[in-house]
């Protein structure tokens, strides 16, 4: 195993729990190839850490252990997942919910690396080609650790022409769609259809809010709605009517059919395939207002006629939702942007409703759920962010 020394300011960060390995980090960058297993060494030549190299988005390698009699082997990754597998216990033994993340990469103990569970099937995504190289190792770690797995699926999120985005590639295929639960409501989700599954799993929380305590007799708008699950949750709810708006032409059929499997008539809501910029002018032209809106819009996107960004565009698209929302109405305001922090983003929320002359009060915050477990020692995995903000106090 080779062998690299870390500068001291690196030394000490990756002692203290700091997970995730930058190229400057190292006194000599390495050479070796994605994927390769090295010893990290103090400015003494003493033992810090274990590691892989893997470029991504968030750096050059992982920490895998501190512990210097460790070997990175399939018994390594066996424990991770049994961690995994008790730490979710109550998750998998809940009948309402059958949809989960079983493993949450760094806050488990191997960056790079996210399993998710629907109704026994898991989908891993990899994030590098340097984490897939332990692919094999891996997948017998996990079935050797992981009892009732019924099939598994991959999703390839790094750049590479050499392997298909989505594969099947072990035991049953599911059905499609796929029904799973989530607190006891029923969402259809396709697991071997690009990226996207159908449903984000990080918002089960936020959905359950809405179902319980902001839709009983509400007009509720859903914004970048997606397959439209917030929708639904306002619905079963008790919403007295639902509006989904999104760009994508395949959002219609997709909410229709969420709609339809919870026993729902999709043709007493409304469902707009439009730009949402362009749905506020027609709200304000229409006159319409709603008594809670959800806004949980992509990081960056762009369309014909406009390019949106968390960063810069926030408090814009806040400010729009302001004059569409009823007094005493309430906004859910929602961002995945690792790159905006709570301070920044509660920045965007009074800025807002500063520049609109309006008053607010914060209800509720919401981030990632339990199974979603992040790295107290690397802040950046807990990226979800959401504000539930009543207009008016």
């Amino acid at each position: 195993m080779e062998k690299y020394k870390l500068k001291r300011r690196a030394t000490q960060m990756v002692r203290d729990g700091y997970p995730v390995l930058l190229k400057e980090d190292f006194v000599k960058e390495p050479i070796e190839s994605e994927g390769t297993i090295v010893e990290l060494l103090d400015d003494n030549k003493k033992f810090v850490a274990r590691a892989y190299l893997a470029k991504q988005n968030k750096g050059d390698g992982w920490i895998l252990t501190l512990n210097e009699n460790e070997k990175i082997d399939q018994t390594f990754f066996e424990r991770l997942f049994k961690e995994a597998l008790a730490e979710r216990a109550s998750l998998k033994a809940n009948e309402q919910t059958t949809a989960y993340r079983f493993f949450n990469g760094e806050g488990d103990g191997l960056g790079g690396l996210t399993i998710d569970v629907y109704a026994d099937y898991y989908v891993f995504s990899w994030y590098s080609a340097g984490i897939y190289k332990h692919q094999q190792t891996i997948l017998k770690a996990f079935l050797s650790a992981v009892p009732d797995v019924k099939g598994v699926y991959e999703k390839i999120r790094y750049q590479t022409k050499r392997k298909p985005e989505t594969d099947h590639i072990y035991g049953e295929e599911a059905p499609e769609p796929l029904l799973i639960k989530e607190n006891a409501l029923t969402f259809a989700t396709y697991l071997n259809d690009g990226l996207m599954t159908g449903i984000f799993l990080d918002q089960r929380n936020v959905r359950h809010s809405i179902l319980e305590q902001y839709s009983m007799d509400k007009t509720v708008l859903n914004t970048f709605s997606y397959t439209g699950a917030f929708s639904v949750a306002a619905a079963m709810g008790g919403a007295s009517h639902t509006t989904s708006v999104d760009l994508a032409n395949r959002s219609l059929e997709k909410t229709k059919e969420q709609f339809e499997v919870n026993g729902l008539d999709p043709e007493l809501q409304t469902i707009r395939v439009m730009d949402v910029f362009d749905y506020f002018r027609y709200a304000i032209r229409k006159q319409l207002t709603f008594d809670t809106i959800v806004v949980d819009p992509p990081s960056f996107a762009r369309s014909k006629k406009r390019t949106f960004s968390v960063a810069k565009d926030y408090t814009a698209l806040l400010e729009d939702i302001i004059d569409i929302t009823n007094e005493d109405g309430v906004i859910i305001a929602s961002t995945n942007a690792a790159n905006i922090s709570t301070e920044k983003f509660e920045q965007f929320i009074e800025n807002a409703f500063n520049n609109k002359g309006m008053t607010y009060q914060i209800l509720e915050k919401h981030t990632l759920p339990e199974d979603f477990k992040i790295n107290p020692h690397y802040p950046q995995s807990d990226y979800l962010k959401v504000y539930v903000i009543r207009k008016g106090y």
